[in-house]
């Protein structure tokens, strides 16, 4: 399955822009035989936007701008996912939604461990660890940017089953080495494809460091950005997977019966 990843806007988008900038990667995406195109945390609105702004924006799922992705999606022929504030009974939540290239829903994941006063200021954190959906015969899951960052996230996703994790990100200077060096040894530790697709330019405080990736399973990039706007797009393979499973037998030789949440007496 062939993934494209959207690194930008450089300029933080108002939800119109936000679309046309989706709709411009879906053309190039779709153009290259991309079958998913990922692009960053809330990249229709913008994310380090205040609070107010983003409670302003939100909307529940199915709703105008997801209707507009749709619609999107259809008329290119490949599935999307994008990030936006998402109204839910709880809160504005950080969300990724997936469209398929019929338009139709296809996963939506609230962001669980939030980050700093930018994210606990705007949004509640999601309470659901493991979302799945199967595209093209690949099992896919979906994580949001900090939660990347806990072991214990990746790790019960691949469990799950999740072949490829998509993670929609805002990562920012000076923690570029997430991106470079801890992505990677997610992928490795728990053999997953991780696509992790980020923000770039400046956004507020935040100046965003680039650095998107595609992954494979023994800790090969696929695919690398530098800081500026760019489109990758790198193909995602489960014979990969099993051959790399075969080798590095990291799941199989787990031994959960000692990895004890309890402090010992």
């Amino acid at each position: 399955m062939r993934v494209a990843l959207l690194q930008g806007p450089a300029e933080t988008p108002d939800p119109q822009a936000g679309l046309a900038a989706v709709a411009d990667a879906a053309a190039r995406a779709a153009a290259a035989g991309a079958r998913l195109l990922v692009t960053p945390e809330m990249s229709l609105t913008g994310y380090a936007i205040g609070a107010d702004r983003v409670a302003a924006l939100a909307e529940p799922v199915p709703g105008p701008l997801t209707d507009r992705v749709a619609a999107i999606a259809a008329e290119h022929g490949l599935a999307i996912a994008v990030g936006l504030p998402v109204r839910t009974p709880a809160g504005v939540a950080n969300t990724v939604v997936v469209v398929d290239s019929d338009g139709s829903l296809l996963a939506g994941y609230a962001k669980a461990h939030l980050y700093g006063d930018v994210d606990r200021d705007a949004f509640v954190p999601g309470d659901v660890g493991v979302v799945q959906f199967r595209l093209d015969g690949v099992v896919v899951g979906l994580l949001v940017c900090y939660d990347v960052e806990f072991p214990e996230a990746v790790r019960a996703h691949a469990l799950a089953g999740t072949e490829l994790l998509v993670v929609p990100t805002g990562l920012m200077d000076p923690y570029g080495s997430v991106g470079t060096v801890l992505v990677p040894a997610r992928a490795y530790e728990s053999q997953v494809f991780v696509a992790y697709t980020n923000r770039t330019g400046v956004e507020g405080k935040f100046v965003y460091c680039g650095a998107s990736c595609v992954i494979a399973p023994d800790g090969t990039e696929l695919a690398r950005a530098g800081r500026g706007e760019e489109l990758l797009v790198a193909d995602v393979d489960p014979a990969v997977l099993t051959a790399s499973r075969r080798v590095n037998t990291h799941l199989a030789d787990r031994r959960p019966e000692l990895y004890s949440t309890e402090t010992p007496a």
